[in-house]
């Protein structure tokens, strides 16, 4: 099956570039460039960027994120100013490696924070918005009983009014933290960060939505057998039926229908 070339390195990232400066090349998976990378890259090089300046924006990104990004102008449009797609479905890992990536791993939105935020103590400055309070006080509590030395600007919960958005970017910009965690579930967090982005003046905006309640341990996750074997969205279905169920079976279905599309026209 032909494929597309891999988006190539920016030109200005030379052999000689710190450890985490390259940005990871890109393939397509449904016209999406998601990131062949890994969770240690990947921390490394937003670490590069927070020491850079500016303002950045990653998608952990699943099957349904893709085919919303192909089956959903809107969508594809709100995800626009989003600067990395970053694979976190093995469904995505199996069709990038055919390309050729040998990837060993996703990069999966819970696991990557839980790495990220613990491999990044002081200087690195973290800000949390998402879950429930309860679910807020007791991620950043987990986290600090982990790392010590780990240092939280600011959190609030995802239950806010439309009105206390300004304030909310006002208070990331007076506190100016490194990452901004937001997790308040697709498309909701894409919604904010595609509104917000312009307006917040550095860091990196994370979209990492299921990763606040698993963190801090107030949902349960799928084991480590079934996430191998690209079933987390199984473990999840069994868990909330009601709200999941129309959800895969629409996207689920939609993802495979472009697969097998684009594979009979060569693309």
């Amino acid at each position: 099956m032909a494929m597309d070339q891999p988006s190539p390195i920016p030109t200005d990232a030379g052999a000689h570039a710190p450890a985490g400066a390259e940005a990871p090349p890109a393939l397509a998976v449904l016209g999406t460039p998601l990131r062949v990378t890994s969770y240690a890259q990947f921390t490394a090089h937003c670490q590069h960027l927070v020491q850079q300046g500016g303002t950045w924006a990653a998608d952990f990104t699943n099957t349904q994120i893709v085919t919303l990004r192909r089956h959903e102008p809107a969508f594809r449009e709100l995800t626009s100013r989003f600067d990395y797609f970053v694979p976190d479905g093995m469904p995505l890992i199996w069709c990038l490696n055919r390309r050729g990536a040998g990837l060993r791993d996703r990069v999966y939105g819970p696991t990557f924070m839980r790495h990220c935020v613990l491999g990044s103590p002081r200087p690195f400055s973290h800000y949390f918005l998402g879950g429930n309070t309860a679910c807020v006080q007791q991620l950043a509590a987990v986290f600090r009983a982990q790392q010590a030395d780990l240092e939280i600007r600011g959190m609030r919960s995802g239950y806010f009014a439309p009105e206390e958005e300004e304030v909310i970017v006002a208070e990331i910009n007076r506190l100016a933290p490194d990452f901004i965690w937001v997790g308040l579930g697709t498309p909701k967090q894409q919604d904010w960060i595609h509104r917000h982005k312009a307006s917040i003046r550095r860091g990196v905006l994370f979209a990492v939505g299921f990763a606040f309640d698993v963190n801090a341990g107030t949902k349960p996750d799928a084991p480590a057998w079934m996430q191998r074997r690209g079933l987390t969205w199984l473990f999840r279905l069994a868990s909330e039926p009601r709200r999941l169920f129309g959800r895969y079976l629409k996207y689920n279905t939609l993802f495979l229908w472009y697969l097998m599309r684009d594979a009979a026209r060569g693309r």
